[in-house]
């Protein structure tokens, strides 16, 4: 409950909306040797001005208490006593009606140690706290406390720098020049913060928008609108009460789906390159495939999902307590009870929001959008109950829109699975294999349509709609528009879905040649990108290449599984006029935030901006990003001269050609100057 109470205060604070990253205590290390066996270990945390952290002291009932773990002293060291702290502050909470032990300014904690194994020169820490202000934050870092077995000497070294991932085991290689080193081998950039806002942004909204309204005319909502209203209407007496009280209920749908993802911005609060990595992460696109095809099987008829029968009693039976908080919980077992319809619908506006590299404030935009759609009839139909009655009758209809929706989830299934591939890099679902598979699918759900596949919950059809028939055509002409992508044709309208043609056992098209016979006409380092774009996959070899021929750098920040990457490339890039510039007129440095290829230990190091071990070459890429331009977006482009120095501000995701063109000129234009 103390947990709660506190996550729901800091929630109230920041906003769901504020997806900054707040860092309000710095923290470093230190090592006093007192004989060749005992240790001082001590951590030093210099705290912003009006936030303050608890001490390990902090009574029961009170804030979460400091909490020091030492990893690997197992059979290496023991603690000798427990750890000694400067000078704290006492002030009693009104809320949790207990005293606290508070820092402000400057904390310092020293743990005594005594070594057992006289080889062992390193000791981990694993230190969590609470810091806070208005709201508080829960906080954790690693520490690698260099022990000088030989010398007397101090050593001090930032902890973002000597922190670690591994317990009983560190990376010897990993020092605090290192780390530098690389930071700086990678670019000597001045960082640019941009404001310019995604263009997706309002595309994701009306999606998940639309995604909400089709949810309603699913078996499980569609036949509540019209009993929920009149209940509210009804039971009220008055109309203006029951208009309300049925508008309220419409709101707090709208709220329940926004408060979905508020873990999510805890997460990003923890680490800003968190929705990169979820988005990508393979177990995850493989756990949302079976996801779907789940629900696609169950809207097929197979079987029924429901959740657990206790947790829909449980809000059940708080809906019918009175007042506002009763309607709230009808609201959240409406969502419950028919989270069987509306659960495939939840995952498609997160699964699109996560691929989105927006952060959590595009996922809450989306949920607020799929909430505003979801509730929308139950409002609209509360100010004007009059037009109930035009509401088509439930029938069989509604079990055809499912099956429609079990498609749709299958298809979508396969996106999934598609990027799992694409970060793997195996090769197991390219470009022509997913097209004949969508083809399939929507070739299947054609003929359905048109009546000539019944599935279990059908009503027996003596003919067919004009609806039913007009959706038909449209799903046919859909399959025989994917038919050239076969073939090599770009497939403009679904190239967010697709892979890239370059992941595709014809690049070129089915029996079109290579345009370049010998890669070896390549520069070094060099490989063929989208359209035959000449590119460099690392940054210092695309460098020294556009120093070489006297050319500005354009640096693509982008990813294997991005769709917005995939439509600049498909949609933007293909233009004419953008192409010829990107082919004759620019060096092209793509760099993939989801490459999973293993650097090799020499190159690996510890990230500056969490602490993480940066082992993959798309981590180090990511690391880049954010270091030198604050933003971890993908795509995001960057013109640089060949001293390293923007040309003009780097532009996200831009689908409009003729704005993408204007800034490519203006960055190559400062070239020449």
């Amino acid at each position: 409950m103390r947990k709660f109470l506190l996550l729901f205060i800091t929630i109230l604070t920041f906003g769901i909306g504020n997806s900054q990253v707040l860092n309000p205590v710095k923290w470093k290390t230190k090592v006093e040797k007192s004989s060749d066996t005992e240790f001082n270990l001590i951590i030093i945390g210099t705290i912003d001005d009006n936030w303050h952290v608890y001490s390990q002291f902090t009574p029961d009932g009170g804030p979460l208490p400091m909490i020091l773990d030492f990893k690997n002293k197992k059979g290496n060291y023991e603690l000798i006593g427990k750890a000694k702290e400067s000078k704290y502050k006492k002030s009693f909470n009104d809320v949790f009606g207990v005293d606290e032990y508070l820092f402000e300014k400057t904390v310092i904690v020293t743990q005594k140690i005594k070594l057992i194994n006289l080889k062992n020169s390193l000791a981990n820490l694993h230190l969590e706290y609470q810091v806070c202000k208005d709201a508080c934050i829960n906080d954790n870092k690693d520490f690698v406390f260099n022990l000088p077995l030989t010398t007397l000497k101090t050593s001090v070294s930032e902890a973002d720098t000597t922190k670690t991932l591994i317990d009983s085991e560190p990376i010897k290689s990993i020092t605090p020049e290192k780390v530098e080193t690389t930071v700086k081998q990678l670019d000597p950039i001045k960082p640019v913060i941009d404001d310019k806002k995604d263009k997706g942004v309002l595309n994701i909204f009306i999606l998940a928008f639309f995604g909400g309204m089709f949810a309603t005319i699913t078996p499980c909502v569609f036949p509540m609108i019209p009993m929920t209203v009149s209940f509210f209407l009804k039971q009220s007496g008055k109309k203006s009460k029951g208009t309300f009280n049925a508008l309220f209920y419409g709101l707090c749908i709208v709220a329940i789906c926004v408060l979905i993802t508020i873990p999510f911005h805890l997460l990003e609060g923890i680490n800003r390159d968190i929705f990169s990595q979820i988005s990508t992460n393979v177990y995850l696109n493989i756990f949302f495939f079976l996801i779907f095809i789940i629900f696609a099987i169950s809207f097929f008829g197979a079987f029924e999902i429901t959740m657990p029968s206790k947790i829909a009693n449980k809000v059940d039976n708080a809906s019918n307590s009175k007042g506002l908080i009763g309607i709230f919980f009808m609201a959240l077992t409406l969502i419950i009870v028919s989270f069987s319809c509306i659960g495939p619908a939840l995952g498609f506006v997160f699964g699109t929001s996560l691929n989105s590299d927006g952060g959590a404030k595009i996922l809450s935009l989306a949920m607020l959008g799929f909430g505003l759609g979801l509730a929308l009839p139950f409002m609209f139909f509360a100010i004007a109950p009059n037009l109930l009655g035009n509401l088509p009758k439930s029938g069989g209809w509604l079990n055809t829109v499912k099956v429609i929706f079990g498609f749709i989830e299958l298809a979508l299934a396969f996106k999934f699975l598609s990027n799992a591939d694409l970060v793997l890099q195996s090769h197991f679902l390219e470009r022509e294999v997913f097209i004949a598979i969508w083809i399939a699918i929507f070739a299947t759900m054609s003929i359905y349509l048109f009546g000539k596949i019944t599935l279990p919950h059908d009503s027996k059809l003596d003919h067919i709609s004009v609806g039913r028939m007009l959706f038909g055509l449209i799903t046919l002409s859909f399959t025989l528009y994917l038919f050239p992508g076969l073939f090599g044709a770009p497939l403009k309208l679904i190239s967010a879905f697709t892979p890239p043609q370059t992941y595709s056992e014809s690049p070129n098209g089915i029996g079109n040649a290579s345009e370049v016979s010998n890669k070896l006409d390549l520069p070094i380092g060099a490989t063929f990108g989208p359209h035959k774009i000449i590119s460099f996959e690392d940054y210092k070899d695309g460098v020294a290449y556009a120093k070489k021929i006297n050319k500005p750098i354009l640096i693509d920040f982008t990813g294997r599984a991005c769709q917005n990457c995939r439509l600049m490339e498909n949609n933007v890039w293909s233009d004419a006029a953008v192409l010829k510039i990107l082919k004759n007129d620019v060096v092209l440095i793509s760099l993939y935030g989801d490459d999973r290829k293993e650097l090799t230990k020499a190159d690996q190091y510890i990230s500056k901006e969490n602490g993480s071990l940066i082992s993959t070459v798309g981590q180090k890429w990511s690391e880049f990003q954010i270091q030198k331009f604050k933003n971890n977006s993908r795509p995001y482009y960057v013109l640089l001269n060949l001293d390293e120095q923007q040309l003009s501000t780097p532009v996200p995701y831009t689908p409009n050609i003729e704005e993408y063109k204007k800034w490519l000129l203006e960055g190559i234009k400062n070239f020449k100057k």
